[in-house]
This record gives C-alpha cells, sequence and structure tokens, in this order.
C-alpha cells in the first residue's frame, strides 16, 4: 500500500471509529453525522455524491448507518477502508452492548436492575413511536400507501410471516406504479428477491435452543430487513418470541432498550439476545449474523450503483417496503407497549417521553438516562 494510501485508511479508521463512539441519536442522526464530517470537514466527495450513496444504501436491506459508513470508506480508501469503516463504526457498540449483556444476566435478577428498566422501557416506546410518525409523514404518500400501511399492521397482529409481508407490498407497489406504465411483467423478480437472498430452513422446536439456529435466525433478518433499524423490532419478536420461544417480549424490550443507550446502531441489540441466549459464542454469533449481510450487499451494489438511482421499478420496489415497514413497526410497537406499559407511572412516563422527543427533540439517550432515574426515584418511594 502507497503512503498516501495508508494515510487515508488511517483517516478512515479513526473517523468511523470516534463517530460509533461518541454518536447516538438513530441511523439519521449518525448519517447527518457523517455528512457533516466527510462532505463538509474533509471535502472526501460532494453533496450530490453523498445523496447519491444515501439513496442507493436505502435500496439494499442492512443497517443503513453501517452501510453508509463502508461505502464512505470504499470511496475514500478502497476496500480496506470499507472493511475497516463498517467494522469500526459498529465495534464501541457492540462491546458496550456485550458488557451490559453480561451484567445483564449476572444482576438481572436483582431488584435495583428491575427498578432501571422499569423506567426505560416505556421511554422506548417513545422513541419508537416518534420514528414510525417521522418516517410515516416520508414513507405514505397517498391513500393507497396509507392503506397498504394500514393492511400489514392488521395482517402482522394476525402472525403472519413478517418477510412474506414485505414481499406483498413490494408486489403491491411494483404493481400500482406499473399498471399504467405495461403489465408488471418483471415484478415477480423484485419480490422474489429477500427469499432469494437466503434458502428456507427448518424452524428449530419451541424452546429448544442451538447455536446454528441463533446464527441462521440473524442471518435471515440481516438480508432481508429493509427500512428503519427499528423494523428490527418486528423481526426479532417475530423469529426469537413467537416462533422459537427463545426470548419473552419482556426480554426483547429489554434488548431494545439497552441497544438505545449504546453508541453505534441499534442492530447491537443483536449481540445482547445472543449473550442472553447462547453466552459469549452466541453473542459472537448473532453479531456476525445480523452484521455480515450488509457488507455483502455494499459491495454488490457499488457494482450496481447506476443501475438502482435509474430504474424505476427499484424505486417503487423499495417504496413498497418501506410502507409496509411502518405497518410492521406499528404491530410490533402494539406488542412491546403492552409488555412495557404497565401502569398509571409508566403510562405517564410514555406520554410524557413523547411529548418531549416530538416537541423538542430531545436525544433519545437523554431520554433514557432520564426514565431510568425516574424508574429507580418511583421505586425507592415505593419501597
Amino acid at each position: 500500500m502507497t503512503h498516501v494510501g495508508s494515510r487515508r485508511l488511517r483517516e478512515v479508521a479513526l473517523l468511523f471509529l470516534k463517530i460509533g463512539a461518541t454518536s447516538f441519536g438513530g441511523p439519521a442522526a449518525y448519517i447527518a453525522i457523517m455528512q457533516r464530517e466527510t462532505v463538509r470537514r474533509r471535502r472526501w466527495l460532494d453533496e450530490q455524491e453523498f445523496l447519491d450513496l444515501v439513496g442507493a444504501t436505502n435500496l439494499i436491506p442492512g443497517p443503513n448507518a453501517t452501510e453508509m459508513a463502508s461505502h464512505l470508506g470504499l470511496r475514500r480508501a478502497g476496500w480496506s477502508g470499507f472493511a475497516s469503516a463498517g467494522t469500526l463504526f459498529t465495534l464501541p457498540g457492540v462491546l458496550a452492548t456485550l458488557a451490559l449483556a453480561w451484567a445483564y444476566v449476572r444482576y438481572g435478577g436483582l431488584p435495583q436492575t428491575s427498578w432501571l428498566l422499569y423506567g426505560i422501557k416505556p421511554v422506548v416506546i417513545a422513541i419508537i413511536l416518534q420514528a414510525l410518525w417521522d418516517l410515516g409523514r416520508k414513507a405514505i404518500t397517498g391513500p393507497a400507501a396509507a392503506l397498504l400501511a394500514v393492511a400489514v399492521f392488521g395482517l402482522y397482529l394476525g402472525d403472519l410471516d413478517e418477510v412474506l409481508l414485505l414481499a406483498l407490498g413490494a408486489a403491491a407497489m411494483v404493481t400500482i406504479r406499473s399498471w399504467r406504465r405495461r403489465p408488471p411483467g418483471g415484478a415477480a423478480a423484485l419480490v422474489a428477491l429477500p427469499f432469494a437472498q437466503v434458502p428456507p430452513a427448518p424452524l428449530a422446536a419451541a424452546g429448544g435452543f442451538s447455536q446454528f439456529g441463533l446464527l441462521w435466525g440473524f442471518l435471515k433478518i440481516g438480508c432481508v430487513l429493509y427500512g428503519s433499524g427499528y423494523v428490527l423490532i418486528a423481526l426479532l419478536r417475530s423469529e426469537f418470541v413467537v416462533r422459537r420461544a427463545w426470548l419473552t417480549s419482556q426480554q426483547l424490550l429489554d434488548a431494545i432498550a439497552v441497544g438505545h443507550t449504546t453508541p453505534g446502531p441499534l442492530f447491537s441489540s443483536a449481540t445482547f439476545v445472543g449473550f442472553l441466549l447462547g453466552g459469549w459464542s452466541g453473542a459472537l454469533l448473532a453479531t456476525l449474523g445480523i452484521f455480515l449481510p450488509s457488507f455483502v450487499f455494499v459491495a454488490l451494489l457499488s457494482r450496481l450503483m447506476g443501475w438502482t438511482s435509474r430504474s424505476p421499478r427499484a424505486r417503487a420496489f423499495l417504496d413498497g417496503v418501506n410502507v409496509s415497514s411502518l405497518g410492521l413497526m406499528a404491530g410490533a410497537t402494539w406488542q412491546l407497549g403492552r409488555a412495557g406499559i404497565v401502569d398509571a407511572f409508566t403510562l405517564a412516563l410514555a406520554a410524557g417521553a413523547l411529548l418531549l422527543v416530538c416537541r423538542y427533540r430531545i436525544g433519545s439517550a437523554w431520554l433514557i438516562l432520564g426514565g431510568a432515574t425516574l424508574g429507580i426515584g418511583v421505586r425507592l418511594l415505593q419501597g
């Protein structure tokens, strides 16, 4: 590697390690920070090039912020930059989540820990609701999209497979967009994409944990998860709470809460789930399974950037998936709300957090810290 190449790789590694270790707030916040650092401050690329990467990233499954980090690393320092940017951006959050998972398993049954989570859970529900509202305003562009989201919400509560719902939503949107132009003969190929990425595998028996089943479950989720990271909640619930019965709704909500309290992508909640189910090896397998597909998709997408930005059907496919994702998010929020809002205090806390996050845009880390403090205070007053 040349001197210039080594210097660029070092720049990429240090920048994305810093962003991963200090950033909170979700994918939109992380991408905004990356834009400020790489376009405004360092001028690695211009505004239009950055926007093109954002649009292309939205066309593939996986954690968008991690994928943007990999894209930017590739542009600046080649394939070494690609690997280091994505890895170092996710590493701080994964390590922090792993530490919290260890503490949760060791001390989770103590009253003090339950007091902490008692106040955090309602705040997490409020954060998800606010994200759902923001995403909905962008994705719901007309009556057809609104009806599609409502239909997916109802079918999800009826326990229909979430990957099938994403595919059906994409099929519906591609069909609607193609209706006036020509029969949607190519829609089937787009609809089949989520299923083509991972062949079907037999489900593990309820309660019968296996390391292979854990890895397979997270690989599957990593290959089909479109939209916001919050859609992860719906997929985790379907895979590990409903199908395999390895987690409870309370444990899933705890995993999401921990993902919010650590820097980096919310996908690090997978590390928590993996440790909870399979210890250190389970944490490694879950983390590998959830993040590995995103690196593969970014590498492939780098060869297809021109087509994804020009294809109307690719755009329609993505819009259908995003609208369906809103329905899944709403269904998962309903289910998790029933587990986290259990009395008058938690209801008031969720309502107050929702007001703060919607009106004043307070960061999620501060909200969760406040919820934890209030939860402990109430438990102490209750004796």
